[in-house]
């Protein structure tokens, strides 16, 4: 299977901002693609919320943390991707990713998965990668799976409920 080609699109904190309001028209206008409705949909709000609380805190976390997923050849912003803050103390990144439904099963959670540690191996701060996962995500642990990522522990999120946590080097 091809990949489809991707990058993740970094944002900004008026466009975090109205992503998290759900104002499509307006995050459209602040981000340097368009978004879509899923993006500015209920199930991604809580994300760009938090995102932009960091960006408020320090905008560089914006160059780090999850943007869009865009398909340089369909031109469509695809889902959600990045890391959930820079690198901390440790050097240890965690990955983040959600597919727009109506893209699922065409190879962009992969594409996206495989820019991010693209990104964390080629930065010399980062060590550790680390994915958290809900034991009934079956899809997103067979994919992570596939890159080395082995079971560390296990957390709880207030939004997700139990998770399990795997890590790899970066």
């Amino acid at each position: 299977m091809t990949l489809p080609r991707v990058r993740i699109v970094h944002l900004n904190g008026t466009a975090f901002r109205a992503l998290a309001a759900g104002d499509l028209e307006a995050a459209d206008a602040a981000s340097p693609v368009p978004a879509s409705a899923y993006l500015a949909g209920p199930e991604c709000r809580g994300v760009w919320l938090r995102r932009a609380g960091q960006f408020d805190d320090d905008p560089a976390t914006a160059a780090w943390v999850t943007g869009i997923i865009w398909d340089e050849d369909a031109h469509a912003a695809v889902g959600r991707a990045g890391f959930h803050a820079p690198p901390d103390a440790d050097g240890t990144v965690e990955i983040g990713y959600a597919v727009d439904p109506s893209y699922r099963r065409r190879g962009y959670a992969r594409a996206a998965l495989e820019a991010l540690l693209r990104r964390a191996a080629d930065d010399e701060t980062v060590r550790t990668v680390r994915v958290s996962i809900r034991p009934d995500n079956l899809p997103s642990y067979a994919l992570t799976s596939q890159y080395g990522f082995t079971k560390v522990g296990e957390q709880w999120d207030d939004e997700d409920g139990l998770e399990y946590v795997y890590e790899r080097a970066a």
